[in-house]
């Protein structure tokens, strides 16, 4: 028997982590659950980011880090869909490509995860804190210089084990990925945005696939959700406008409450002497347009300075 375009299993590419395999076996779950019949294989592959973990992001040129050879398996027909950490997509997409549903957002906040302390508050004076992103780092040093900051790479729980590796006081991560991986327990406090300020897109998935693959395109309706979609469209503009990588401290984080969005972004210098922060709203159907119009107020307030000074220099060193 001929095995045909619908009825062969649906291939998801994802990273090899422990948090990327979470995420694409619960698109697995939902596709199964939906489409009964049907066959969901992982293509599980390594990526440039996961093959870099002695050098800071910031160092590398952070963009495509964790998405190129995924992308790559959509384009060469080794998968139909790539299942992604939406805050490693970079805002220009590969030609064939599309981002087509995004699924419910977790919880977009920073986690503390802390040795003997309950908050960022009550960390010691001097307190080795470790961190992979220059946006919590900027955040943190701005609420308290006296920190000292730890760059650390590697999976989730590699980052968690770093605090007795290197005798760190804590470190700080995504919330939502601690959620996901069944370590909410370790959180000690869900850090406020108006302290850290998430990335772009924190928490919520990117759900890729071939432009003309309209059976894949139909199969993934299902996790479409508007309120994300929205959200996130409006946060990716920003950064889109920002044209901003890993080597600048930038965030944002938008929501939506019926048919408005209001969103707050940050550009900051990455000793966090400086944080230029604004907020903007408006229809939700001009999501992308509430997005770029705050970057540009907040370029004109000082972002453009701070980040042409981070480039010109080739990032932190």
């Amino acid at each position: 028997m001929t095995t045909t375009r619908s009825d062969r299993p649906l291939r998801i590419a994802t990273r090899k982590s422990a948090l990327a395999l979470w995420q694409a076996n619960f698109i697995k779950a939902g596709l199964e659950q939906a489409h009964p019949g049907l066959v969901v294989e992982l293509v599980p592959l390594m990526t440039t980011g996961d093959k870099i973990l002695d050098v800071p992001l910031a160092k590398v040129g952070g963009k495509g880090l964790f998405t190129k050879e995924i992308e790559q398996a959509l384009i060469d027909g080794r998968a139909d869909l790539a299942v992604h950490s939406m805050k490693d997509v970079p805002t220009q997409r590969a030609p064939g490509l599309m981002l087509a549903g995004t699924g419910v957002r977790e919880d977009v906040r920073d986690a503390l995860v802390a040795r003997s302390v309950k908050n960022v508050d009550q960390l010691p004076l001097g307190a080795r804190v470790g961190t992979s992103s220059l946006r919590r780092q900027a955040q943190l040093l701005h609420l308290r210089p006296d920190l000292q900051i730890v760059s650390i790479r590697g999976n989730v729980q590699t980052r968690m084990n770093k605090i007795q590796e290197l005798d760190l006081e804590a470190v700080v991560l995504a919330a939502a990925g601690l959620r996901r991986l069944g370590f909410e327990g370790r959180i000690t406090q869900y850090i406020p945005p108006a302290i850290s300020l998430p990335a772009i897109a924190q928490g919520s998935l990117a759900l890729e696939v071939r432009v003309d693959d309209a059976l894949t395109l139909e199969r993934i309706a299902i996790f479409r959700h508007e309120p994300t979609e929205i959200a996130v469209a409006a946060e990716r503009a920003f950064l889109a406008r920002l044209e901003g990588g890993c080597q600048v401290p930038i965030a944002g984080l938008a929501l939506v409450e019926g048919d408005r969005v209001a969103m707050e972004g940050l550009v900051g210098s990455i000793d966090g002497k400086v944080l230029i922060r604004d907020r903007g709203e408006g229809p939700a159907a001009d999501a992308e347009r509430v997005g770029r119009e705050l970057a540009e107020r907040i370029l004109d307030a000082g972002g453009r300075a701070i980040l042409a000074e981070v480039y010109q220099s080739g990032g932190p060193r």
